[in-house]
């Protein structure tokens, strides 16, 4: 495994809203931002990327369509009833849960392969305020780059290479 850099810094490209680059003293990637863009006023359902320092807790992944990534983070595998819960009102907001589950949730096995390999990020995690955006990933880009609901999608390869370089103690510098 290559030596971990200690920060990304994540900003919105020319041209469009939705479009990003991930860059590091190592790395310079195209991402793609959440369909509002970047924003210092997240709020759920809006649709940005919230602005600010985040950190990387874990990767999740499919073990059917991805090998174990290559990581020092944290890894834990998808399974069938992996879910994430995004109702503000619920007790588990922006908390895994087990599906089937009563609240408003995110089902984390897809059959598109956005969450075939995902990049956990502590946005509103400690403590968690109510309505401040849930299931904040790095995740895997749609093949047409269309904007993602907040998280920062890229490409396979390009994650795959991020995370040989993230580490627990990675900031990421979003805006």
């Amino acid at each position: 495994m290559e030596r971990g850099i200690s920060r990304v810094f994540v900003t919105r490209a020319a041209g469009a809203r939705s479009r990003g680059l991930l860059t590091s003293a190592e790395l310079r990637i195209p991402c793609v931002l959440g369909r509002a863009g970047i924003s210092y006023l997240k709020r759920e359902g809006d649709g940005a990327t919230p602005a600010g320092v985040l950190h990387p807790t874990q990767v999740l992944y499919r073990p059917d369509r991805i090998g174990r990534p290559d990581t020092a983070l944290p890894r834990k595998v998808i399974g069938l009833t992996d879910g994430w819960c995004d109702d503000p009102g619920d007790r588990n907001y922006n908390r895994p849960v087990t599906l089937p589950y009563p609240g408003r949730h995110e089902n984390l096995w897809r059959a598109d392969r956005l969450y075939d390999l995902v990049v956990v990020l502590d946005w509103n995690v400690a403590p968690t305020a109510k309505g401040r955006g849930s299931a904040i990933f790095m995740h895997l880009a749609q093949p047409d780059r269309s904007p993602t609901e907040g998280c920062v999608a890229m490409a396979p390869e390009a994650m795959a290479r991020l995370l040989k370089r993230l580490s627990p103690h990675t900031r990421i510098e979003i805006g």
